[in-house]
């Protein structure tokens, strides 16, 4: 069983168009806490720089056995695609509301970590309202109230 860390608040707030799986650049002390499930994605966010897609605000604990070489839990990180799929999302983003949100972090099977990303569009207050009914009414139907 692997490491999963899923961003519930991003399935809330916006529409999932595309989604994408990228490798991150990480330091030794990141994936070790990363492995132990000391991550969070919620308030993270992907921004391109200088042509390049790097996540922000993405939170990895401080590993505890490491020495004074341990890394900075928020820093910026960089996102691992190849140019077609860079230049893909970036064409998609010239159209007004949309946003790039990381929805999964986990570790493949070869170890690795992987980020998915997605690009989204946000919801209207209605549509959340909406999905909160839908969501009501599926556990009402499973339960055999309704």
């Amino acid at each position: 069983m692997g490491v999963e860390i899923k961003n519930k608040k991003a399935k809330f707030e916006y529409h999932l168009l595309d989604k994408y799986v990228a490798g991150i650049q990480l330091h030794g002390t990141e994936i070790k806490s990363i492995r132990q499930s000391k991550a969070s994605i919620v308030e993270a966010y992907c921004k391109f720089e200088k042509g390049e897609l790097y996540v922000f605000n993405m939170y990895i604990a401080e590993y505890e056995n490491a020495s004074h070489y341990n890394h900075d839990p928020k820093r910026k990180r960089k996102l691992l695609l190849n140019k077609t799929e860079l230049n893909k999302i970036e064409r998609k983003l010239k159209d007004v509301g949309l946003t790039i949100v990381p929805v999964l972090l986990f570790i493949n099977d070869g170890g690795l970590a992987k980020l998915q990303i997605a690009v989204a569009k946000g919801k209207k207050l209605y549509d959340k309202r909406d999905d909160l009914k839908q969501k009501d009414l599926k556990r009402e139907i499973e339960r055999g109230t309704r």
